[in-house]
């Protein structure tokens, strides 16, 4: 069933992250005001060198300053400032469809939904700068392997998130990045959540993209790694003290077969080696299994802080039909 893009949140954010993108913001901003009216608008300046955000402030939008350079400094800076009931996050860039943001924001509420991802269907081949699908493919493929839910467009920038889903995100890091933080803290949490394809197109004219597909493509990838053993701290320990054990093994076992049959031990410094290593990795797991404990507690403390807001529903409906109006109770669909 197609959700109602009639029963909306009562309060609706548009935050838009903005670095140089005077070309194309104001496009973006009445694009998703044709279709939200009833939405305030954010635009986040980060540090711009240009008129992004005069010609932001012409087109109606609330504007306001991030000098710290960094999507992630300007998310974390907008989901502290900004209260709202529904989040919908849409990059300045003018390579979104907007017209779409009135449907995403009724797929919250249908559910109710705390993280609804659009994911990019690019209207031509040169929607992708090279390289950069092929990436996000294998980027999507480890950060589903490791944490074990489908992710298809992890690095989509066009998203909506629930209240609570926004206060309890803790937002640690500074760039391009945010968005793999992002689909880790609604796979983690375990959060309600769902996929809608949206279009992808060109930069407009003037426009140019920030993304730098090897440096951040890295940064991306390092930021993988550090939340895998943030969240999964036993896994990967586990799996450094079996490598630990496996070298031991193949380094020990001819020692040990020399004393069997000898009684004497010929390689004492391999001896040493090998046993140290299993010392060693016993107390790698050891650690691994302390961390894990802590990353249980700090999880049981970041659902505790999502389970403080209210799911996303749609406003009361208000009855005139009678002398003093009433409020209808929601029903959660």
């Amino acid at each position: 069933m197609s959700p109602d893009a009639s029963a909306l949140p009562a309060r609706i954010a548009v935050l838009i992250p903005c670095k140089d993108e005077s070309a194309a913001v104001g496009r973006v901003i009445d694009d998703v005001r044709a279709v939200l009216p009833e939405a305030e608008v954010y635009v986040y300046d980060n540090a711009s060198t240009d008129a992004t955000a005069e010609v932001a402030a012409a087109h109606g939008a609330h504007v306001r300053q991030e000098a710290r350079p960094g999507k992630g400094n300007v998310i974390r800076r907008a989901f502290a400032d900004v209260d709202a009931d529904a989040y919908l996050l849409i990059d300045g860039d003018d390579t979104y469809d907007a017209s779409a943001a009135r449907r995403l924001v009724a797929t919250l509420v249908s559910g109710p939904y705390d993280h609804v991802v659009g994911v990019r269907r690019a209207d031509s081949p040169t929607s992708y700068r090279p390289g950069h699908a092929a990436g996000n493919r294998a980027l999507n493929q480890v950060v589903s392997g490791v944490f074990g839910t489908p992710v298809t467009d992890m690095l989509s920038g066009y998203r909506v998130m629930s209240r609570r889903f926004v206060k309890s995100f803790p937002a640690l890091s500074r760039g391009f990045e945010v968005e793999t933080e992002l689909t880790v803290h609604a796979v983690n949490l375990r959060v309600p959540q769902v996929e809608v394809p949206v279009g992808f197109r060109d930069r407009a004219d003037g426009s140019e993209s920030k993304l730098r597909t090897y440096r951040d493509g890295w940064r991306i990838l390092s930021w993988i790694l550090r939340l895998t053993h943030y969240e999964r701290p036993m896994l990967v320990h586990l799996a450094l003290a079996g490598l630990l054990t496996a070298v031991a093994l193949v380094l020990g076992l001819p020692v040990v077969a020399d004393f069997a049959r000898t009684g004497l031990v010929p390689r004492l410094p391999t001896a040493l080696l090998a046993s140290s290593l299993v010392v060693l990795a016993a107390l790698v797991a050891l650690v691994g299994l302390v961390l894990d404990a802590v990353h249980r507690a700090r999880h049981e403390a970041s659902r505790l802080a999502y389970l403080q807001h209210a799911a996303p529903v749609r406003p009361p409906a208000v009855d005139l039909t009678t002398s003093s109006a009433r409020a209808s109770v929601p029903v959660p669909r």
